[in-house]
């Protein structure tokens, strides 16, 4: 987690706190349509961990570009359950799942409305 934190935004592991982490390996599997064969390894899906972090650096920390081949070119606060209607379709059940299981790790005065958590 942390070597992906300063991988795609430059922020080091005293940049952040951690509130929580999903409970085990969330996965998904990629359609055949997006399956690059002649790649090696053949990549078929992902598994992951998601963690939720309350950044404790400036925003100027976020940088980026730390990585010779930046992932991301901008950045924003979004709300909370926004991530899982912006990402592509065959991810959402993920992105539900993960942030179903860390939405109890806001604090007080920050939680996400729980409204929207169930399936569409």
């Amino acid at each position: 987690m942390y070597r992906e934190l300063h991988e795609e935004v430059g922020l080091m592991p005293e940049a952040v706190k951690i509130l929580g982490r999903t409970s085990g390996w969330l996965r998904y599997r990629l359609p055949k349509r997006f399956i690059r064969r002649s790649e090696s390894p053949v990549c078929i899906g992902q598994k992951q961990i998601w963690f939720l972090l309350r950044l404790q650096a400036p925003e100027q920390d976020i940088c980026l570009d730390a990585d010779d081949d930046p992932e991301f070119n901008d950045w924003r606060w979004v709300s909370y359950w926004y991530p899982v209607s912006a990402v592509v379709d065959f991810k959402q059940d993920v992105y539900r799942q993960a942030l179903g299981q860390l939405v109890d790790r806001l604090s007080p005065g920050r939680r996400a409305s729980r409204k929207r958590r169930g399936k569409r």
